[in-house]
Formats: C-alpha cells, sequence, structure tokens
C-alpha cells in the first residue's frame, strides 16, 4: 500500500513518531553515539543501549549457560547446600576450571551467587527454578527451536512447517490430527502438563469456577488443568476433549487420581467435530494461538454452538502487546509458532475481535496475577 488511505489523503503522523524520527536519526550518526557516550547528560542513555543491543547479540550464549545448569543439575544441588568450586566440580562431572567457569557466567545472570567464603549459592533466579518443573522442561524443550533458528532467513522463506519443533507437534503438520498415534502425543503431552500447574495458577487466581456445574476443557492434554480445577472447586463436574490419543490418557490420568467418576473424556479433532453439550464453562487454555485464523475461528464457533444460553467461556493464554512482555508476544511466540508451522500471537483486541465473529454477545479481560505468563477473556453466550 502507498503512504495514503483509501480516499486519497496523506495520513497524519503523530509528534511521537516525529519525535522518534529524529532520535533514531540521531542515534543512526557515528559521531553523535560517540558524543552521547562522552556528555554526562546523555552518557547514562547511550550506555543502557550499548548493553540493550548486546544483550540482543548475546542472547543466545545466555540461553545455554541456563540450559547447561539444567541439565547438570545445578539447582537442585545447590539448594542442598552452598558447595566450594573444588566440592561442586565431581557433583557435576567436570572439571573445576569448567565448573568455575560456569558457576561464574551463571552469576552474572544471577543464576547463582557467590558467598563471602568463596563457595556457590542460588541466586536470584536461580532459587526461582527449585520446584519449577515447567520452566526446566521448557528450557530443554527450547533445544528444538534453537536448531530451527539456526537459519532464520530460510525459515522465513521456506513453507512454514518441515522443521524440528513442526515434527514435535506432531498434529500440527498432520492432514488428519484425530489420527495421530499416542507414541507421537506423549512427549509433547507430558512438556504441556509440566507446565500447565503454573498456567492453572494465574487462571484459577483470576476467575471463580464455583459459580458453574460442569466445565469442558477442550484441548485438555491429559486433564492436569482440570485436575487442578478439582482440586480448588469440589462439586464442579469435569469433561475434557482432546485428540483420541490424548484422551486415553487423560482418563487413566483422572482415574489415578480418583477423578473417574466425576470425569467424562471424549476424544476428536476440535479442528472439525463438534464438540459435547452439557458444560455451561467450556474453557480454551493455550490452544488458540496455536492455530491459524481459519481453524481458530471454525472452533470459537463450535464452542458457541456447544454453549448453553448464559453459558461462558474462559480463554487463557500469552497475548500479543502485553504491557511490559512485549518481546514475549511477537519475537518469542510469533517465531516459536513460525517454527511449528501454525498460529499467530494475538492482541486481546484481535481476540474479543474473533469472538463477537464467533458469536459471543460479549468480552471481557480477566484481570491475572503475572500477564507474561497467562492473560484470560471471559467470554459470554446471551441468557
Amino acid at each position: 500500500m502507498s503512504g495514503a488511505d483509501t480516499l486519497g489523503a496523506a495520513p497524519q503522523v503523530s509528534w511521537l513518531d516525529r519525535f522518534r524520527a529524529v532520535r533514531e536519526g540521531l542515534a543512526a550518526k557515528p559521531g553523535f553515539r560517540r558524543w552521547a557516550a562522552r556528555f554526562p547528560l546523555t552518557r547514562p542513555f547511550a550506555r543502557r543501549r550499548a548493553r540493550a543491543l548486546f544483550d540482543l547479540c548475546a542472547g543466545f550464549v545466555y540461553t545455554q549457560v541456563l540450559l547447561a545448569c539444567v541439565r547438570l543439575r545445578v539447582f537442585a544441588i545447590l539448594a542442598e547446600a552452598p558447595l566450594t568450586t573444588e566440592r561442586l566440580a565431581p557433583r557435576l562431572s567436570l572439571s573445576p576450571e569448567a565448573t568455575e567457569r560456569l558457576m561464574a557466567a551463571a552469576a552474572a545472570l544471577q543464576l547463582t551467587a557467590r558467598r563471602s567464603d568463596g563457595a556457590w549459592t542460588l541466586g536470584q533466579l536461580g532459587a526461582a527454578m527449585i520446584g519449577n518443573d515447567g520452566i526446566a522442561a521448557m528450557v530443554e524443550h527450547h533445544a528444538m527451536l534453537y536448531a530451527d533458528l539456526a537459519d532464520p532467513v530460510a525459515m522465513l522463506r521456506r513453507p512454514r512447517g518441515g522443521n524440528a519443533l513442526s515434527d514435535y507437534w506432531a498434529y500440527s503438520g498432520a492432514e488428519q490430527p484425530g489420527a495421530v498415534s499416542a507414541d507421537r502425543i506423549r512427549d509433547y503431552t507430558a512438556l504441556m502438563a509440566a507446565s500447565q500447574p503454573m498456567v492453572a495458577e494465574e487462571v484459577l487466581a483470576s476467575y471463580r469456577f464455583d459459580r458453574h456445574a460442569r466445565v469442558l476443557d477442550v484441548g485438555g492434554g491429559n486433564g492436569a488443568f482440570l485436575r487442578a480445577v478439582a482440586a480448588e472447586t469440589p462439586r464442579i463436574e469435569l469433561m475434557l476433549f482432546d485428540l483420541p490419543a490424548v484422551a486415553e490418557e487423560a482418563r487413566a490420568r483422572f482415574a489415578a487420581a480418583g477423578l473417574g467418576a466425576r470425569a467424562s473424556v471424549h476424544g476428536g479433532d476440535f479442528t472439525q467435530d463438534e464438540l459435547p453439550r452439557g458444560a455451561d464453562l467450556i474453557t480454551l487454555v493455550r490452544v488458540l494461538h496455536d492455530h491459524d485464523d481459519d481453524v481458530a475461528l471454525g472452533l470459537l464457533r463450535r464452542i458457541r454452538a456447544a454453549l448453553p444460553p448464559g453459558g461462558a467461556l474462559l480463554l487463557a493464554e500469552p497475548m500479543a502487546g502485553t504491557s511490559g512482555a512485549e518481546p514475549m508476544g511477537e519475537a518469542y511466540f510469533g517465531f516459536y509458532l513460525l517454527a511449528m508451522g501454525r498460529g499467530r500471537p494475538r492482541t486481546p483486541e484481535e481476540i474479543c475481535s474473533m469472538l463477537a465473529a464467533a458469536g459471543f454477545s460479549e468480552s471481557r479481560m480477566l484481570s491475572t496475577p503475572t500477564p507474561l505468563l497467562t492473560r484470560a477473556v471471559l467470554a459470554a453466550v446471551a441468557s
């Protein structure tokens, strides 16, 4: 498109856009950058910009330091007791020199810290890894994403899919997702279940499930989210819908948790099959952004058709345009879903627009404790 709108008039450029153009125009001049780095009033800004740019260049190295710590169980070991380099090295099966290098790098990233007596202990971010199996699982999982991103330009230019990540998410490239075998879904189902407690905690803190009689979780995996709901809301009945092979695992997990009589499990393909009726609340947790617009809108319409008058849809996932977490939306999820071969990050406004197109009477955002992890939208069906 040209720089004019449909009426032929030139679009208005805001004062903020003009200010940014001047600012970045100056920053693009080497002479100005040298002056800004020396002048006392601009020096802090110049240094912060240089640091931010360097962090972008070095980000992959930082992630690999974290991966090494996860694979060597550094955080679990240091949670037991602080250790010197000499005592830690045999626990990691590394030389003292390699251990010192890893610990120093991890300390620079606030993963570890050196005490005054020289022993290594957990840093602020390393302490947050303790008991958080979901993050550790995602760190390991990202090895496939990094392999796919080894040549990002090639990935952008070729047809979507055909990567390690798209092969991992077996349903993403399958012509008939419902026919995917159990061995193809086992790993990603376990990954989603490991990271589900973090998301469930966010959702349960933002919405009261006890106002409903029966909840259907669409794309509910092995039932980890519904088991969290069941623990929080003892009287609510549970329904789960997912691919047949996933549904079978969910049925076994419900039985093992003593929820067999309280939960019904349904196998099928939500991209084309009708959803089971009977629930007055349907949940869609980390599902919509995995699918392209046509599939996503079709799913929302099937959900609307399955809900009774006065029913509701609770949709929860990370969203683009989240204040303070902008890189997570368009950069991280944008490229993750590109490698996966389908889906895209969406803003709350885009999701609410799709909900209206699907026939929901109204939708509103719910407040979640950590929007970086999960944001939530509640959509209603007219009574």
